[in-house]
């Protein structure tokens, strides 16, 4: 079978909600981290054969074929497409399997898979037209799984309860995220794979955004104590979950022969691409199946794998994640995750690829593997090779 292979990688230093990014109309900010992954990877913009955009807000600002939009905003000719998909929070991680399938398949060489989110300027859950009365759910999905709708935060809550994961737990969990994103961040460690963004200032001057706005720098278990439950009687609070934030990235996809005839340095090769869906109630727990298959279709076991990068939508997925899979808790998350850095929601996929290939180079290390629970009880596992 053809092989699949990233040659560039980017992101944008998360924003906060009505943060540092707050400024930028999300079509301009994805424009960045394309202009910058093409100069970066050091291709023409015209050999650019397809832009697969992940969004899952598609609305506003996000609307209207927004991967298309952000391809006009960019540098690169008219002449290169785009389309916009949207798998919840795995969107731009399925770009880029979408991206490496059709490489793979021989029918395209050189691919784009990114993605934005502006949490900001286009609320999350503001394409489901609540304020019409429109139901996204038909009575029939309600029926058959006995809900009135799906909630993400009582997923959450089911997926700590079976896992009997208390709220120290997860307090202590999300401590470490913040913990791993301020030496990673002091280290210099997210230096190659974010793209400066330049922003104004209250008072009119201006800088360029290169550190990551969600990291509380004065974290403490104390301190995460305090913060209230989400649901009362839970023990979920908005310190073990994953951060609203602004953000783009990118990562180009080439097939071998691009390589050749670009003269292209590859920085990983795709080795296995998974996607599954299971309960869609339970909701968040699919990725510990998802990785059961993907590392049989691989042929590989978890001890192969040398770091993983589990989405930390809430604690307990992640957490729950390592005791299924019997994963080294020191591989997880190295430089932190989604409760320290943010979860920019479509764009999380490109951006968690970007920090894994970057975290294997840095450490001489081969193998990767990344995943995340999904809307509706979808996951994504890719699995990749540094080189």
């Amino acid at each position: 079978m053809a092989e699949a292979y990233i040659v560039a990688a980017v992101r944008t230093a998360g924003g906060r909600r009505n943060g540092r990014l707050a400024g930028w109309h999300p079509v301009d900010l994805g424009a960045k981290v394309l202009d910058s992954v093409v100069a970066r990877a050091g291709v023409a913009p015209d050999a650019i054969e397809d832009v697969i955009m992940g969004c899952v807000t598609q609305a506003g600002e996000q609307s209207m074929q927004v991967g298309r939009n952000i391809v006009l905003a960019s540098s690169l000719p008219v002449s290169v497409p785009a389309v916009t998909i949207d798998r919840q929070c795995g969107s731009s991680q399925q770009a880029i399997q979408f991206a490496a399938q059709a490489v793979m398949s021989g029918t395209q060489d050189i691919i784009i898979a990114a993605g934005i989110e502006s949490m900001t300027r286009v609320p999350m859950g503001s394409a489901a037209l609540h304020d019409t009365g429109v139901q996204y759910l038909s009575q029939a999905v309600k029926d058959r799984f006995g809900v009135a709708g799906f909630s993400q935060f009582g997923g959450a809550e089911m997926i700590a309860k079976k896992w009997s994961f208390t709220r120290a737990d997860l307090d202590a969990f999300g401590l470490e995220s913040h913990l791993r994103a301020q030496a990673a961040t002091k280290s210099g460690a997210f230096d190659k794979e974010i793209v400066p963004i330049e922003i104004t200032l209250a008072d009119g001057t201006t800088e360029m955004h290169v550190v990551d706005e969600g990291i509380r720098w004065d974290a403490s278990i104390e301190g995460m104590e305090k913060v209230k439950l989400l649901v009362e009687g839970g023990v979920i609070t908005a310190a073990t979950s994953s951060q609203i934030t602004d953000g783009a990235s990118a990562v180009m996809i080439v097939s071998e022969r691009a390589l050749k005839e670009h003269n292209l340095t590859p920085l990983a090769r795709i080795v296995s691409m998974t996607v599954t869906a299971g309960d869609p109630v339970v909701m968040l727990e699919e990725p510990l199946f998802a990785t059961d298959k993907a590392l049989k279709r691989a042929g590989m076991t978890i001890d192969q794998i040398d770091m993983y990068e589990v989405n930390e939508a809430f604690a307990p997925v992640p957490m729950a994640w390592l005791k299924h899979i019997g994963a080294d808790p020191a591989k997880l998350n190295v430089n932190g995750g989604a409760i320290a850095l943010g979860h920019p929601l479509g764009a999380s996929g490109t951006k968690l690829m970007s920090t894994l290939i970057y975290g294997l180079k840095a450490r001489g290390l081969k193998y990767g593997l990344q995943t995340m629970c999904e809307g509706g009880g979808v996951a994504n596992v890719t699995i990749i090779e540094a080189l």
